[in-house]
């Protein structure tokens, strides 16, 4: 099928399919939520230790659970309801998030790290269910314009909620912030719930054996998936090559609050950077679909050139001294990571068979969680261990953004030469869309 076609409106899409907004909407209440939780955290850890360490093991806390639940994650994903999975989730982390409210002094930090092991633990079963739905609940030539949506909300809930978390956490404290984390997390739950996904094609009965019971046969089944299409292997590892910079994060942390703070406490510097990310997240895909289009061979290439994007200007990020300049530039570099994260998913979501797509979609979420936590760990050991400057690491984080970068457009002639499988996947994986898209006024 074509992918060079007639684009669709983003305001159109939410308008006309119900359940693809349903989905967007749960997205839009738990991940503003999120961003509140995440500033309080934020802010906790540095009021009691003041330690770049301890932020750094709170971001290694929430990427680490992904690694070791990603391989089951995937499997019970293709094996079960898609909906269920993802209601679930959500109603066990809202009661997980109102345990950070027991956290008062520096001894018991352990508490918010073991109960962010627990949140995103959740969150590793509810991200691939979802990513692996979006293309049942949406026409191949609205898939594009669906997963642009979906980055430009986090963008935007990345912008709003680091801004109102960190007002309402320097107004009202972090207990606020964390009340309102669980209760977005309900909310998602409820629309989740009023979704109509399409069945799915029955699984063909096998015997059943200890190795199929525990997920192995499964995910021995996947890796041989991905090991027999090279292409898919070199989208699969998109985002965890862009995940071994990831200590980015623990550096925004530290820069609010040493370099440009804002107010009284950390909380206002961190919120407006984590706010700059945001915009140059919602920005990327829509840019980079407009001057692109919708076509896997531009996509490919626009993968290559993000990599190149983000290295250059968190370079820029680092030396800057400038406030206004340095969220320019963080904006811009953060242009990059969202064309990257939107494009390589895309390809995948066409590239892959649904009853495959939940297996890869969590191998790759738990690959991407693992760099960014091993990022995060080195980061903070950097600034902590061996006092290094966060400038000087900053600009190390960018000039290794170049290596795969490079490496992308170097190796696109050994893995670009398996166009069987992507019509193969097309026609497997997302008929039941067009099917389901008839009887859901659309």
């Amino acid at each position: 099928m074509n992918s060079d076609k007639i684009q669709v409106g983003y305001i159109d899409l939410l308008r006309r399919n119900r359940s693809f907004r349903q989905l967007w909407l749960g997205q839009v209440v738990s991940q503003m939520g999120d961003w509140f939780d995440m500033i309080a955290l934020y802010t906790i850890i540095l009021k009691l230790t003041g330690s770049g360490r301890d932020v750094g093991l709170l971001l290694v806390a929430r990427f680490v659970p992904s690694f070791f639940f990603g391989p089951i994650s995937g499997v019970i994903a293709d094996r079960f309801s898609r909906q269920t999975i993802m209601i679930v989730s959500d109603v066990l982390r809202a009661v997980v998030v109102l345990g950070f409210l027991f956290v008062r002094r520096a001894d018991q930090l352990w508490i918010i790290y073991v109960l962010t092991v627990l949140q995103l633990a959740l969150s590793t079963f509810f991200e691939p269910a979802k990513t692996a739905a979006i293309p049942s609940i949406v026409e191949d030539r609205e898939l594009v314009a669906a997963n642009a949506i979906s980055a430009v909300t986090w963008s935007a809930m990345l912008t709003l909620g680091a801004a109102m978390g960190g007002l309402i956490t320097s107004l009202f404290g972090t207990d606020v912030a964390f009340i309102l984390d669980a209760t977005s997390y309900v909310l998602s739950a409820v629309l989740i719930a009023s979704i109509r996904l399409p069945k799915r094609k029955k699984r063909v009965r096998q015997k059943l054996s200890l190795g199929r019971l525990l997920g192995i046969t499964e995910t021995i089944e996947g890796i041989k998936y991905v090991k027999d299409r090279r292409r898919v292997l070199a989208l699969l590892l998109v985002k965890p090559a862009w995940g071994l910079g990831g200590g980015i994060l623990t550096l925004l942390a530290v820069f609010g609050e040493r370099i440009f703070p804002v107010g009284k406490n950390a909380a206002g510097g961190i919120g407006v950077l984590f706010a700059a990310r945001g915009i140059g997240t919602a920005v990327g895909p829509i840019v980079a679909r407009r001057l692109s289009g919708e076509g896997d061979k531009r996509m490919q290439a626009s993968i290559g050139i993000a990599f190149l994007i983000g290295g250059a200007f968190y370079m820029a990020f680092g030396t800057a001294t400038s406030f206004i300049f340095a969220l320019i530039v963080l904006g811009i570099a953060h242009c990059g990571g969202s064309i990257l994260w939107v494009f390589s998913t895309i390809l995948l979501q066409r590239g892959v068979e649904d009853n495959f797509r939940g297996r890869v979609f969590a191998t790759e979420f738990a690959s991407f969680t693992l760099t960014m936590a091993a990022s995060n760990y080195l980061t903070g050991e950097l600034l902590d261990r061996f006092s290094i400057s966060p400038r000087i690491v900053t600009v190390g984080v960018g000039l290794f953004f170049v290596v795969p970068g490079l490496a992308w457009f170097l190796t696109q002639r050994w893995w670009d030469r398996e166009p069987e499988y992507a019509s193969e996947s097309r026609s497997h994986g997302l008929g039941s869309a067009r099917e389901y898209a008839a009887g859901d006024g659309q």
